[in-house]
């Protein structure tokens, strides 16, 4: 039986590793202000960061899906380990040795399955990379010599060689402890006649490690033709290695894919070192599978989605590549990056164009030139024959709809202009409104319902409005909580600043009416600060004004909201007076903005032959509220 790993060692190795040293293996982090960090959340999917970091309490919190913690809990559930080998594998980066309660000093028999699968691999590449320099190995060395690459670049990527032999690295991997059993659930050895073979036999090979540089698995190029097994063979799915879940490269690429805003795309293990070797540090590849949505979240937690994100595939110029694209293609609005294609000249793909054309040539082939929907419009259009009307109308049936799922309204417009222009239709207006019919009948058939409260980040479906109606409230109706909706961005920061720093919005903010808030669970919240006296109460002591808050929400879900709204950090630079008063005028011109409106609506419902009294009424109304909505303009907070 394992032995409990002593507590005051757990404790150092939590102190010891920086949590944004650890969580930045694995996504990019900004600032966020306070000494915070954000990125995308690895947990969910979401298109706005709401995972924070605080370096300094070693804490991570998501806004989005509730996860948080410390160091050792964010390695638990991105790495799927037990508690021990998550320590363990701290321990092991901080050259921390464990004490544990029985069994004396962390024998192997003591780690966990994942922990030793990985050591088999590191081992493994290892052995790998010696038998590389042997006599058998010439021939590898000579396939890497052919397409450019020296002793150095072997070395950088970790390349090597595995024997011929049946089992050499299954005989080497028993000497350095690992059983039988081991060796089969990573991979490395596989079921022969009499007991466990080498998986790997007279190849070349590439180490895959994770986004954290850990060895997972290999990819191995066969050599000589009397090896009957395929061009590539890659380590099966295992406990540490799921092909679909990595992309060879990310772990020497991640940093500058950050720090540029851009990811390209390649198709295999040489096309990444050429394109490294000739400055491109943002390639990677996939292994041996399409580019798919797991592929997709990975990279973008590295982007962070920002405008000026860029990702570039480069495919080869023949069908298998032009049916990649299209695949990638398939995926291409789960992005926020805009993606471009790349496809050099002759149908080379970047291995082989360096070696013929040089670095330069690599380096111009994946500057951003196609964009990839145009790329996928221009080969479904091939197809037909534009010069009739049939072909013309037929590609656009065809092509429409590729179009229609663009998300973003601005560019699915500008998009389907182009598409009317590669048809060689010139009514262009028919074409874009062809485009929004097919994008209203794609929304149809989703049979989304009307829609409740949705989580602010990421579009999740969130609770039915009624969890944030109290029965004392009035119906809670309206707009689903939208990120992108300046209304609700704003009304979010107004509680954030009545809860966090009532001082700055007191008196005013207790004036506001709950219906100027148009989010339903904004609006209860609302109603709870004003049950709990108003945040005015909040200037005198902030812990018992928030305490009263909470016991005055009306159900878990608006109470979980009030603690949410009441650690966010504030999106502006500098949170005074003059903030807090752009916050209050922006939801008071709203709220009248809205009231206009409907008193706008009623004057023209009552007409000419409205009862005269009534009428000026309204109209009476409708100008003070004109008069006022001027004022706030001109003269700010100072007109509430």
């Amino acid at each position: 039986m394992a032995g409990r790993i002593n507590d005051d060692d757990v404790k150092v190795v939590r102190d010891a590793v920086p949590i944004d040293t650890v969580v930045s293996e694995y996504l990019q982090l900004r600032p966020a202000g306070g000494g915070n960090m954000k990125g995308l959340c690895p947990f969910h999917d979401e298109k706005s960061p709401s995972f924070q970091v605080s370096p300094s309490k070693g804490l991570f919190h998501c806004f989005g899906c509730q996860e948080g913690g410390d160091t050792i809990a964010f390695v638990m559930k991105i790495d799927h380990l037990s508690f021990s080998e998550t320590v363990e594998r701290l321990a092991a980066k901080a050259g921390i040795t464990l004490r544990y309660e029985e069994g004396g000093y962390n024998p192997t028999h003591q780690r966990g399955e994942r922990i030793r699968l990985v050591e088999a691999h590191k081992a493994a590449a290892d052995f790998y990379v010696e038998q590389l320099g042997g006599e058998e190995a010439e021939i590898g060395r000579k396939f890497l010599a052919e397409r450019g690459f020296d002793q150095s670049a072997a070395e950088h990527f970790g390349v090597g060689y595995s024997p011929a032999g049946w089992d050499h690295l299954t005989r080497f991997l028993r000497g350095k402890g690992f059983s039988d059993k081991e060796l089969l659930l990573a991979g490395l050895s596989q079921d022969g006649r009499r007991g466990p073979i080498d998986r790997f036999r007279g190849r070349l090979m590439w180490p895959i490690r994770d986004i954290s540089g850990e060895v997972v698995g290999f990819g191995a190029r066969k050599l000589r033709d009397d090896d009957n097994g395929p061009k590539y063979l890659n380590t099966p799915d295992t406990a540490i290695y799921k092909k679909s879940q990595v992309l060879y490269g990310v772990d020497l690429a991640k940093k500058d894919i950050a720090k540029a805003s851009r990811a390209v795309v390649v198709e295999g293990y040489t096309d990444v070192m050429a394109c490294h070797l000739a400055g491109i540090t943002t390639a990677i590849a996939t292994c041996g599978t399409a580019f798919g949505t797991d592929h997709i979240k990975i990279l973008r937690r590295l982007l962070m989605d920002n405008g000026s994100a860029r990702v570039i595939f480069t495919f080869d110029g023949d069908a298998a590549g032009q049916k990649a694209a299209l695949r990638a293609f398939e995926d291409d609005q789960k992005f926020a990056a805009e993606t471009y294609i790349a496809i050099a000249p002759d149908g080379m793909d970047p291995c082989e164009l360096r070696l013929s054309k040089g670095d330069a040539a690599v380096q111009d082939l994946v500057e951003p030139r196609t964009p990839l929907f145009e790329f996928a419009i221009r080969q479904i259009v091939s197809r037909y024959d534009l010069e009739t009307p049939a072909g013309r109308a037929s590609a656009l049936d065809e092509a429409g709809p590729i179009v229609a799922r663009i998300k973003n309204g601005a560019s699915q417009h500008e998009v389907a202009v182009q598409l009317a222009g590669i048809l060689g239709i010139l009514d262009t207006q028919f074409v874009v409104k062809r485009v929004a019919q097919m994008a209203r009948w794609a929304r149809d058939r989703g049979g989304r319902g009307p829609a409740g409260p949705a989580s602010e980040r990421g579009g999740q479906a969130g609770r039915p409005s009624s969890s944030y109606d109290s029965g004392r409230s009035p119906a809670l109706s309206g707009p689903a909580l939208n990120l992108r909706s300046p209304a609700h961005r704003t009304e979010r920061e107004l509680l954030k600043l009545a809860l966090q720093r009532p001082e700055l919005v007191s008196p005013a903010f207790d004036a506001y009416g709950v219906d100027e808030f148009t989010a339903p669970p904004y609006a209860a919240v609302r109603r709870a600060v004003e049950d709990a006296g108003g945040a005015e109460q909040g200037i005198a002591s902030a812990p018992e004004y928030l305490a009263g808050v909470r016991e005055a929400a009306p159900n878990d879900a608006v109470r979980a909201l009030v603690t949410e709204l009441a650690v966010e950090v504030f999106h502006g630079k500098t949170i005074d007076e003059a903030y807090a008063g752009e916050q209050l005028v922006r939801v008071r011109l709203r709220a009248v903005d809205i009231r206009i409106h409907d008193v706008t609506g009623t004057l023209a419902r009552l007409g000419t032959g409205a009862d005269a009294e009534r009428h000026q009424a309204v109209q009476n109304e409708l100008w003070v509220l004109q008069q006022y909505r001027q004022s706030l303009r001109n003269s700010g907070a100072a007109a509430l």
